[in-house]
């Protein structure tokens, strides 16, 4: 039986405000455990909250962004259970009057195909506490300065139909929320975290199965491997005859495997009401039109002016757009140097694998923008040659200095003097005299071959200093003459 796979998402974003949602606390991560937490975060008996404007103001920016109706009136609930980090025995969310409600993201596949995505809604809610199970002799400890953080939930319509497409739309999400500057994005510290849905049924069935939730998934990777063993799993268990239970169920890395956590509760079972210490929050159009005029330019337009202003590729316009940072370095690069494609591929290439190998963000590059937007500027005018460039990189991730510095200490100028060249390669060619006659009997197909030991040759005479399409030019002359 062919089957298929259903899955929605839903992510929680921290919301990169200065103070918690309904308290002054501060939200800094990484505070030694319980200093940010005050007596409004524990609902101590006689405090009240008051919401943070500024977390309403980036709810209705993310709203814009994916093109959603934003309620122009939206009320608070009290979300009823009870955990050991949830110090009020409740959350308080919302649940029948989000802030934001339909929308849609698009999404851009590996084979370049766009797939709109329906987002649900997105509601503000208040994070719990953080429970810590280790260096306790046994015991857990309960660490409550994340308790009141933030947050904004991300609800995704059962639009995605594969693991891929799912981290697809993570990754969407995740830049549109950095472009914005609403939430910094971090999945190692928690600020952007994801509960995975998922179900499978019969290829055309219309119906969807049951499903099961992965909770607080925290990277790219691990969505991916989450939701392929989970699919897989509950296959396997329907086709050997059993049938799948909504439950939550979390993902363990270190064995590959999702396992049941607890059964999944539906609405009711948290006896939502409005909460009765927060009034409906009324959003006037005027607010959401400045708001509007502000947004900045979004991943999918900043793509397609990569494409229209620059003449790139829509695979490079994507991969330099996918961060606010990388786009910013790009253009800061490009308007150095003149030359887009140049840019492009200096970032993507040589940059990206330096980060890579050192586990950098763009913006921790040892490399600023303006010292390879000046190197690749000497790479243009012919002052050093490819291989060279290579060496002054290098040289600027270890702090050696300037473009410039480093090709006058390391005495990487090229030589273009064509009479200097010329004479380099009359003696190699007089060194290799029985290959050159080997060259000159030869057919086309054995020549291409031959030739490349030629300009070898010539510039190892040169020390790599000589500019190779100059050597190219003057070789294939001499040995046709």
């Amino acid at each position: 039986m062919q089957w298929e796979t259903v899955i929605g998402l839903e992510i929680h974003a921290q919301l990169a405000t200065q103070s918690k949602i309904f308290s002054g606390s501060a939200t800094t991560f990484g505070a030694e455990p319980n200093t940010q937490a005050s007596l409004i975060d524990l609902a101590m008996p006689g405090t009240l909250p008051v919401l943070n404007a500024e977390a309403v103001r980036m709810a209705c920016q993310f709203g814009l962004a994916i093109n959603a109706e934003i309620a122009e009136r939206n009320v608070f609930a009290r979300k009823n259970y009870f955990y050991p980090d949830l110090p009020k025995g409740y959350q308080t969310s919302q649940m029948d009057h989000p802030i934001v409600g339909k929308g849609h993201l698009d999404i851009t596949l590996e084979d370049g195909t766009v797939k709109r995505v329906g987002i649900t809604r997105a509601h503000l809610e208040e994070d719990a506490g953080k429970s810590l199970h280790e260096d306790f002799h046994g015991m857990s400890g309960i660490d409550l300065n994340r308790a009141g953080t933030p947050l904004l939930e991300i609800v995704s319509e059962p639009d995605i139909r594969s693991a891929k497409e799912a981290v697809a739309y993570v990754k969407a999400i995740h830049a549109l929320v950095r472009y914005l500057g609403i939430c910094d994005g971090n999945m190692a510290e928690g600020s952007l975290r994801c509960d995975c849905n998922v179900s499978v049924r019969p290829k055309g069935q219309a119906e969807f199965g049951t499903r099961a939730e992965i909770k607080n998934v925290n990277s790219f990777r691990f969505i991916e491997k989450a939701i392929n063993h989970e699919v897989q799993r509950q296959i396997e268990l329907i086709e050997d005859g059993g049938k799948v239970v909504q439950e939550t169920r979390l993902y363990d890395p270190n064995k590959d495997e999702t396992r049941s956590m607890r059964s999944k509760e539906e609405a009711n079972d948290y006896r939502y009401f409005p909460c009765p210490d927060l009034l409906p929050v009324v959003i006037e159009r005027s607010f959401l039109e400045d708001l509007r005029a502000k947004l900045p330019e979004l991943p999918d337009q900043k793509r397609e002016r990569f494409e229209s202003q620059y003449g790139l590729s829509a695979y490079d316009a994507s991969v330099l757009s996918a961060s606010r940072e990388m786009a910013d370095y790009f253009e800061q690069v490009q308007g150095i140097c003149g030359d887009a494609k140049l840019a492009a591929n200096w970032v993507m290439g040589e940059l990206s694998s330096l980060l890579n190998k050192d586990g950098l963000e763009i913006e921790q590059s040892p490399v600023s923008a303006q010292h390879l937007g000046e190197m690749i500027l000497r790479l243009k005018d012919g002052t050093i040659n490819g291989k060279a460039a290579k060496t002054v990189f290098a040289a600027m991730a270890e702090g050696e200095g300037s473009p410039d510095e480093i090709i006058k200490a390391k005495d990487l100028v090229q030589n273009t003097d064509s009479g200097a060249v010329e004479k380099l390669l009359d003696d190699v060619l007089a060194a290799n005299a029985e290959q050159v006659e080997q060259y000159r009997a030869s057919d086309e197909a054995k020549r291409g071959k031959m030739f490349g030991f030629f300009v070898g040759q010539a510039m190892k005479a040169a020390k790599g200093k000589a500019n190779p399409a100059q050597v190219n030019e003057l070789l294939k002359k001499k040995l046709e003459s």
